[in-house]
């Protein structure tokens, strides 16, 4: 059986906490792992492979992170623009044997009963092998109108699909008794899918099929090409195929699964203290209950508050009420308007060669710290709008500017202008640690115009 990762999506729900570059399901939320990392793991004990399907700038992360938990050897199907669900399974399908038993997980959920998972987990291989398409109904707790349900019958067999209910019509479902969330996770035969894709969805099928004839395959990581993935009907696995086959079956799963969808979800899951507060040592409480506090990077004081929100960044402040998180994507949509960097940057950001922090920014300058790793390189690339000074802090930088390739040490310093073609590089074993200052009428990062890449980035 092969554990297919769905790594997509932004995960802009837990703004400022997850951003686009760092979405949460790399964030290091529970005992310094992520919930990629968890769910990877969960996984490998129960499949004899692993294939993550992913973006081409979150496939950095997801490498990264596998090395630090040593797991490697991954398939990795990446994805130029995503298409939703239904295209990524069906591409990912494609490189499988028809006859693989798949078991599909999204990389950004919550599992703490492990061993009630592996008992669900052999149940759904049992239906899988006779030929049907299996999902996973989570036991619904309370009447949750931020979920589909799944309304069975006779146990295992799928009567409907439904969609996110009001609040009276998720507490008649409670009443029921056969209804569940639907989890998002699912399981198969490879060829099984693909037959009822191409049944009910034939032209995600057909356009699916011809984008993963023209990918490349090297070293077990696979690439969509742009111009085949947008051809691609953007569709969910539910709509394109869940809600139409006539062969679904539905195990009931009491696993304490969460998809942490909101700041409210991510309260009940993190340790409290006697008054109902999340333990967070850098919180300081007076006559204060029921609180989510997140932040360490200084000390957060409350007083006389109950029931609240308070999520702190070193570039963005949340509050909320508690009840109210799931408002959150408004705040994004302002932030969009007004061209805000906020929605998808933290003030360090990962990139496949280092890491770069942002130290100072306005509108006619910034200042970044960038940490090149040994052996790396940036792309070579030039700006329009801004031109750079770089200093040296520490370890030796070969730099190319147009035609000529130089050293800079410690406390030596360059200048590039707009419009000149430059690169950075690490040659050395020791990190290259360098003080960048952008200047110009415009130092967003999407001014840059890559000529060429080792990540092979657009």
């Amino acid at each position: 059986m092969i554990n297919l990762i769905l790594c997509g999506g932004s995960g802009t729900r837990l703004w400022p906490i997850s951003r686009t570059a760092m979405p949460k399901q790399f964030v290091k939320l529970f005992n310094n792992k992520s919930l990629f990392q968890l769910t990877t793991e969960r996984n490998n004990i129960l499949c004899d492979k692993q294939c993550i399907v992913t973006s081409y700038e979150q496939y950095f992360l997801a490498f990264d992170q596998l090395e630090e938990i040593k797991k490697r050897n991954n398939v990795y199907l990446l994805e130029p623009i995503p298409r939703n669900t239904a295209p990524a399974i069906a591409l990912a399908c494609m490189s499988f044997d028809k006859e693989e038993l798949v078991l599909v997980t999204p990389s950004d959920h919550l599992i703490k009963d492990e061993e009630e998972y592996k008992k669900v987990i052999l149940k759904a291989q049992e239906l899988a092998k006779e030929g049907n398409i299996v999902t996973f109904g989570i036991t619904p707790t309370f009447p949750e109108t931020g979920f589909g349900y799944i309304e069975s019958e006779n146990i295992f067999n799928v009567k409907a699909f439904h969609e996110k209910p009001t609040f009276e019509i998720a507490k008649s479902y409670i009443e029921a008794g056969n209804y569940y969330w639907n989890s998002g996770m699912f399981m198969f035969k490879a060829g099984v899918f693909l037959n009822e894709l191409k049944k009910y969805s034939p032209e995600i099928f057909e356009t699916s099929k011809k984008a993963f004839e023209y990918s490349t395959n090297e070293n077990n990581l696979i690439r969509i090409k742009y111009e085949n993935m947008v051809n691609i009907p953007e569709e969910s696995i539910d709509y394109a195929v869940m809600e139409k086959s006539n062969i679904m079956k539905v195990i009931p799963s009491n696993i304490k699964w969460s998809d942490l969808g909101s700041f409210d979800s991510f309260y009940t899951e993190l340790e409290k203290d006697e008054n109902g507060n999340t333990v967070n040592n850098n919180h300081i409480l007076i006559d204060s209950y029921n609180n989510l506090v997140y932040g360490d990077n200084r000390k957060i004081a409350t007083i006389d508050i109950e029931d609240l929100i308070v999520v702190d960044t070193k570039d963005a402040l949340l509050i909320t009420k508690k009840g109210s998180s799931q408002k959150v994507k408004k705040i994004i949509s302002k932030l969009v308007e007004e061209k805000s960097e906020l929605p998808n940057m933290h003030l360090e950001v990962s990139r496949p060669w280092g890491k770069y922090t942002v130290l100072e920014d306005t509108k006619v300058y910034k200042i970044k710290r960038i940490e090149v790793n040994s052996g790396k390189r940036i792309s070579l690339q030039k700006h329009f709008y801004r031109n750079e000074h770089w200093i040296v802090i520490s370890g030796i930088a070969t730099v190319t500017v147009d035609e000529k390739t130089f050293l800079l040490n410690p406390n030596e310093s360059t200048y590039i202008k707009a419009g000149q073609i430059h690169r950075l590089e690490n040659a050395e074993i020791e990190p290259l640690i360098i003080i960048e200052a952008q200047v110009g009428t415009y130092t967003g990062e999407d001014d840059i115009i890559r000529i060429d890449d080792d990540f092979k980035r657009k």
